[in-house]
């Protein structure tokens, strides 16, 4: 039997199909006299259009990963679906019309236009290949270019078998998708290296004039031969760790090597160590669709784990790796990281993880090699965080902030509102201290959410999101009732919750500001162990050195490092509660401190050795300025020192 596995743009160009690689891995594993094949049609994709046409990177970002919730990648290829260039095209102008700039209007319109001739030359290459099967993996913006291509598969040479799978086909999503396009044979549904292997032996097993026996794969989508629709029921239970498939990516690497996109990226691995989330089978996130049909956490022994990550390093020579599990296995940082630290690779690592890790805990993540990681911060005010179940506070989400700058990870989060209950209030709080924050990563930006399929706001209205509609980019997209597209959408429109535009226009400007002093912006502080010396480069704050020599305020200052309540605190450094709000007040004004829900954090991370080097010179400043002043004051030279303010602004 042979097989030929498609990879369709919007995939990203920079990475292999962790989807396409597992899948080869496992027909491999269990067919192994099958004939397994990956197309990169991605790539393919890239070369076609820039031999015809200005095509960069940024413009395969745009539709890959700026516009997915508008759809712009998937309505780029519904011309291809629907056979039509002029598919819907005064629609979308209709609708878009104001939202994007003429050029990226006019270059929808053209690849719009162009799509029907990339998907039917690389229906002529697949058909060339004659596989038994073709199978193509959707996730993001790839469901129109996977179903054009499966289309025009068909009309070429309708015996060839054509499959569907990957994150858009999860529920009834893939069931809609099976009972809407006829030329899709096959839907898996759930997770792929269980039920692939299993269609293909029963294809392999089937009489010539007979197409098979599909009743018992859990999740499958078929058609009886009289034309039925079959669903069969997904597995209730979710794949264990130690059948979760690792990746083979033979073929990606060389055929990036001969892509254009070769200049324009460095290519990265992918790997997964855990499916599910620990959290969300505790507190599932209300916004959050992730994990689809199985939210079960479930890790690989951090031994294989450890084995696959080396091995695919030295096979393909790539240092770079993007891990796709939802959140850590906190079970890692005692056992996986620690390896990863001490092997002889200089790894660099991208990972999601929870945003209450403690300092030792991040320091943890950068010795092994994470440079990038996506705590899932989302906000910073606690009353929004407990709506959004996330069990963390605003302070905690600070702290994360603070201490990923110390150990050199950048952070990636976005500003999340428009959730039922939030208030005014929540907002201004943090805005009005965002100055303060402008050394510390900031958002990629501020966004309303959306409601996406399987997260609590879609199926439990009670929590506040009614009238739920799928979003209007599918509308332009597919030529299906309502009720279809209710069941294809992942993302739905709704009315809108929480703050209005006006307050979410003021927080965008004040996360666009952030990100604009960031690179400009430097607080950090020095424990000398006697003091504390801060140095700070901050546009709304006239000081630049603050030396903290006074034991209470030193006391005071370390406790801070977590976050605590005045009564707290001051019950730590054994000072009247009066005294030290007095001074959390006054360190506020400063700009060293956040506070939220009545608790207190210091946001100075801990100097870098540039900081340092500039400590010491402003220390031999200070010295010399000193020995000059016990020369000349007759109070010094009397040997009466002049007193010293505890803490000083220079």
């Amino acid at each position: 039997m042979r097989i030929l596995l498609v990879n369709m743009p919007w995939s990203s160009i920079d990475v292999p199909s962790l989807a396409l690689g597992i899948l080869t891995n496992s027909v491999r594993q269990k067919m192994p006299d099958a004939e397994v094949e990956v197309m990169h049609a991605n790539l393919d994709f890239v070369d076609w259009v820039v031999d015809r046409r200005e095509f960069g990177l940024g413009d395969y970002y745009y539709y890959s990963l700026f516009t997915y919730f508008s759809g712009c990648g998937d309505w780029v290829f519904s011309s291809a679906l629907y056979d039509d260039p002029e598919w819907r095209v005064s629609e979308f102008t209709r609708v878009v019309q104001g939202q994007m700039s003429e050029r990226d209007l006019s270059r929808n319109m053209d690849l719009h236009r162009a799509a029907p001739e990339f998907i039917d030359e690389i229906a002529a290459r697949i058909v060339d290949r004659a596989p038994d099967l073709v199978g193509f993996t959707s996730t993001f913006q790839q469901n129109t270019a996977a179903l054009a291509t499966a289309r025009a598969v068909k009309k070429l040479d309708p015996r060839i078998r054509t499959a569907l799978g990957g994150a858009n086909c999860d529920g009834e999503q893939g069931a809609a998708l099976h009972r809407n396009f006829s030329f899709i044979d096959f839907v898996v549904r759930g997770e792929g290296e269980a039920a692939f292997p299993r269609l293909l032996t029963a294809l392999a097993a089937a009489p010539a004039d007979n197409q098979g026996d599909f009743s018992s794969i859990e999740g499958l989508c078929w058609a009886t031969p009289d034309g039925r629709h079959v669903a069969n029921p997904m597995s209730t239970a979710p794949l264990p760790p130690a059948e979760i498939v690792s990746p083979d990516y033979t073929g990606y690497f060389e055929r990036l090597a001969r892509s254009k996109a070769n200049n324009w990226v460095e290519p990265r691995l992918v790997v997964e160590g855990a499916r599910g989330c620990w959290w969300g089978e505790k507190h599932h996130c209300t916004f959050c669709g992730l994990n689809g049909s199985f939210m079960q956490f479930r890790s690989k022994h951090p031994g294989r784990f450890y084995d696959e990550i080396i091995g695919l390093v030295e096979r393909h020579q790539v240092l770079d790796m993007f891990v796709v599990d939802n959140i850590l296995d906190m079970s890692y940082v005692n056992s996986l990281l620690p390896r990863l630290a001490e092997s002889d690779y200089d790894l660099r690592l991208q990972y999601e993880i929870k945003s209450n890790m403690r300092g030792p805990q991040v320091q943890a993540l950068a010795d092994a090699g994470l440079v990038s990681v996506q705590p899932g911060i989302e906000n910073l005010n606690s009353r929004v965080l407990k709506i959004m179940d996330k069990g963390v506070t605003g302070c905690l989400n600070v702290r994360m902030l603070r201490d990923a700058e110390t150990s050199g990870i950048t952070i990636a989060w976005n500003y999340l509102y428009g959730f039922p209950g939030e208030t005014d209030a929540d907002y201004q709080s943090i805005i009005d201290q965002m100055p303060a924050l402008h050394h510390l990563c900031p958002p990629d930006g501020s966004t309303r959410i959306a409601i996406e399929r399987f997260s609590p706001y879609f199926v439990k209205p009670e929590l506040g999101f009614t009238d739920l509609r799928p979003a209007a980019q599918y509308r332009l997209i597919y030529d299906l009732p309502e009720s279809e597209l209710m069941d294809l959408a992942y993302i739905f429109d709704t009315p809108t919750q929480g703050i209005d535009e006006d307050l979410a226009e003021t927080l965008d400007r004040a996360v666009t500001g952030w990100q604009h002093e960031y690179a400009r912006s430097r607080l950090t502080h020095h424990d000398l162990g006697t003091e504390i010396v801060l140095v700070s480069e901050r546009r709304q704050f006239d000081w630049h050195v603050l030396r903290l020599t006074d034991p209470t305020e030193v006391a005071a200052f370390r406790q801070l490092d977590q976050p605590h309540s005045v009564a707290s605190l001051a019950r730590r450094i054994s000072a009247s509660e009066e005294a030290v709000a007095t001074l959390l007040a006054r360190w506020s004004d400063l700009g060293l401190l956040f506070s939220d829900a009545d608790q207190f954090i210091q946001i100075a991370p801990q100097a870098m050795n540039q900081d340092l080097l500039r400590i010491d010179h402003l220390h031999q400043e200070r010295a010399a300025a000193q020995a000059e002043a016990a020369s000349t004051d007759p109070a010094t030279s009397a040997g009466h020192p002049t007193p010293e303010p505890a803490l000083t602004a220079v």
